[in-house]
């Protein structure tokens, strides 16, 4: 199991989208705030996500809220165009945090800096700026299984 860490997602849709793949992948969902939409029962209901209650899915007020209540150390990945280093060269353990930012802004250049050796990246030409996040999040998750699937198949 991993954990995806979404930094004030902005799109319902997306996190949607990465709500099934979490529940698909034993993965847990944390959502930083702000959020740019309702994640209300009602809310989530409406949008037709009928796996939603099957998701591990924890809501923290902020980022000091997450770094206050979660145990982190090196076991943490920054997805970010803001580098060079490709995911595919990181090391990912079960366990492990990988942190996606806002579909508008990314993630906080103060949090890149503080952990710049856990940066990482999704190649891709100069004709494009980003790829869609929940895209992003399923190229990369998709690694760390792929580098774990030894034990990630007996959580399965």
């Amino acid at each position: 199991m991993f954990n995806i860490v979404l930094v004030t997602p902005q799109i319902p849709n997306n996190t949607g989208t990465i709500g099934r793949l979490c529940v698909n992948t034993g993965s847990s969902l944390h959502l930083i705030k702000p959020l740019g939409f309702d994640i209300s029962e009602k809310a989530v209901r409406r949008a037709g996500l009928d796996y939603w209650n099957k998701l591990d899915l924890h809501v923290w007020e902020d980022l000091d809220d997450f770094f206050n209540g979660t145990e982190i150390s090196k076991n943490v990945h920054f997805a970010t165009t803001k580098t060079d280093k490709p995911y595919f060269n990181a090391d990912f353990k079960v366990g492990d945090y990988i942190f996606f930012g806002s579909e508008t802004a990314g993630l906080p250049q103060d949090l890149l800096d503080k952990f710049a050796d856990r940066n990482i990246t999704i190649p891709m030409t100069k004709e494009g700026r980003s790829l869609n996040l929940a895209v992003s999040t399923g190229i990369i998750l998709y690694e760390a299984i792929k580098q774990n699937f030894t034990d990630y198949k007996e959580l399965m």
